[in-house]
């Protein structure tokens, strides 16, 4: 999640014009909210007890519509729809959407880092919204309107969440609803040890890198 957000910076930037340290540091930590987005179709994943019973809710709906875990939402169609869906959002529905969603993906961010008790009580998520509701009133006075930049983070870390997925044995229905799962088993399962210790501290520390760069040539 942390490598897409830094290698997309330039291509960003052409897009949707000059991208402040504010804007990059949110795009980061909103990136890494929804790159869980794709478990949305597991009713047991981190998602699920992000908010409590309506996440677990919702989940589990979603999970019965998209076919299961790693059915519809791990896919290059639900990447498509993520991006297109902020944009939509974004553009019918303005700046109360952004704001409801940035509030999503911090809470997202907050149990994808660790940074709340674990568990799924209201001692693990009451937390979750508090800092989440805070961050999204920090954002509000920091980012006027409707950031340009936002449906590109939500699209990017849906797509490192379903291509880390193709790294595993099980793999991915990129081209659903076609059935070939596409696979580069390279490590046994998402979360496994190579993964927590080597690759992303390898991202992290390219993404502060990238930061320190960004700040020393504003």
């Amino acid at each position: 999640m942390l490598p897409a957000t830094v290698l997309s910076y330039p291509v960003a930037q052409d897009a949707v014009g000059q991208l402040g340290v504010a804007d990059l540091l949110l795009g980061v930590f909103l990136t890494a909210g929804a790159a869980l987005l794709p478990d949305a179709d597991h009713p047991n994943g981190t998602i699920a007890h992000t908010l409590g019973p309506i996440t677990h809710s919702a989940c589990t709906l979603i999970s019965r519509i998209s076919g299961g875990h790693r059915g519809a939402t791990h896919s290059f169609a639900f990447v498509v729809a993520a991006f297109y869906g902020t944009w939509a959002g974004q553009h019918w529905l303005g700046r109360w959407f952004t704001l409801g969603l940035v509030f999503f993906l911090l809470s997202l961010a907050v149990r994808a880092l660790h940074l709340c008790p674990p568990g799924n009580s209201f001692k693990a998520w009451g937390p979750i919204v508090v800092m989440s509701s805070a961050g999204t009133f920090a954002i509000d006075q920091w980012i006027d309107g409707n950031p340009a930049w936002l449906p590109f983070a939500v699209g990017l870390g849906a797509l490192a969440h379903v291509l880390g997925d193709c790294l595993t044995d099980r793999g991915c229905r990129l081209f659903w609803p076609i059935g070939i799962r596409i696979s580069f088993p390279i490590i046994d399962r998402t979360g496994n040890k190579v993964e927590t210790w080597i690759m992303s501290p390898m991202f992290t520390l390219g993404a502060l890198a990238f930061l320190w760069y960004t700040i020393t040539q504003s």
